[in-house]
């Protein structure tokens, strides 16, 4: 296992089970900072990074992402929140880290390029592109097995950042953070693939923004896009660990809740397992998360693809499939838990009496071009 690189895994029909989110859960373990969302702890708090990173490991997954989102020289100057430390140094310290912690339990590593602020700011190609080509760069240096482009909200810049990768020889991956409606300039999903496909991206699909079972969606219109135009790809899915049932253009970046109010949204481990399955079924075989997604939803991704994949992870030592654990308590109302029919159709109630199920999302238009 450990020696197969990604794309042996994907064209063997193996299912990857990618790790999930790292600025969200290090924010709420006081990591990182709120709003630019940068990863210096990467130098600051290694430590806090190599935990998380074990424990998705220990969960299942397959692949241990970079902690460098966010980490293009332009974003960190705006952010403010770096003024000693810069973008190489994190890169340097978060692929350290990534790969100790992979060699551990034969996962692969992956390093990951996000959206610019220049983009939207400048819509310049060329600068563009030479923020895209010093984080390649400083990937390169080290010892990764592939690339990912992830978290953007528009198609071409995404296309630009997969250009830019292609040149490294390595695979590359493509995730656009995108609604079934399309891209923030109104790409549908299925010409965005075709557009990521032909710029060279190996495995294509969605991350962030949205639920899962919507990212789901979406990535089915991206797979009749590759199909309608004869093109072929891996499938791959990293979604939000939050319900967003108002399926909003941008997000839940727009929700009233973002982001310090998003607790009543989360899902739970049965969330995930109807999320794994419909996944699979779709034919997608790359299957993680992002912001909201901790540890146990990873190992519910594992659990629930089980049977598929040939074993189970070692954080399955510490949990009963399906409640089975449950068997053992002292309160015989608890011990009826213990079953699969229980979790699978429980409804459960958000303990807030005067909240509404849904939200109004404020600034939902695309973006001027």
């Amino acid at each position: 296992q450990g020696s197969k690189g990604i794309l042996e895994r994907l064209d063997a029909g193996e299912v990857v089970v990618g790790d999930g989110g790292y600025v969200m859960q290090l924010e709420r373990r006081g990591y990182v900072k709120a709003g630019h969302w940068t990863p210096e702890s990467a130098v600051e708090h290694p430590e806090a990074v190599r935990q998380l990173h074990r424990e998705f490991l220990r969960a299942g997954a397959d692949v241990m992402q970079t902690f460098t989102f966010y980490c293009s020289e332009d974003k960190l100057e705006l952010s403010g929140n770096v003024k000693t430390i810069s973008g190489a140094q994190i890169n340097d310290a978060a692929c350290n880290l990534a790969r100790e912690v992979a060699d551990e339990g034969g996962a692969l590593v992956a390093g990951g390029v996000s959206q610019t602020p220049c983009y939207v700011l400048s819509h310049n190609e060329t600068e563009v592109k030479a923020i895209f080509k010093k984080q390649m760069d400083d990937f390169l240096k080290k010892d990764i097995d592939f690339l990912v482009v992830e978290y953007f909200e528009h198609v071409e810049e995404a296309v630009w950042a997969v250009e830019v990768l292609k040149t490294s020889g390595k695979t590359v991956a493509a995730t656009l953070c995108i609604a079934p409606q399309g891209d923030m300039h109104g790409v549908p999903p299925g010409e965005c693939a075709v557009r990521l496909v032909r710029a060279g991206a190996d495995i294509v699909g969605i991350n962030c923004h949205l639920d899962p079972l919507t990212c789901v969606q979406t990535v089915k219109l991206m797979k009749e896009g590759l199909e309608k135009a004869g093109l072929k790809a891996h499938l791959m899915i990293q979604p939000l660990g939050f319900h967003t049932p108002e399926c909003n253009l941008g997000g839940y970046v727009s929700l009233p809740e973002f982001p310090f109010a998003l607790e009543t949204r989360a899902m739970t481990r049965w969330d995930i397992h109807k999320y794994a399955r419909e996944a699979y079924n779709a034919g997608i075989r790359y299957i993680g998360g992002c912001c909201g997604f901790e540890p146990y939803h990873i190992r519910a991704i594992a659990e629930e693809l089980a049977a598929e994949r040939g074993f189970l992870p070692p954080a399955s030592e510490k949990h009963g499939l399906w409640g089975a654990a449950l068997e053992m308590h002292t309160k015989p109302w608890v011990r009826a838990r213990a079953r699969r029919e229980y979790w699978e159709n429980l409804l459960p109630a958000s303990g807030r009496p005067k909240c509404p199920s849904m939200a109004t999302p404020a600034n939902d238009g695309l973006t001027e071009k």
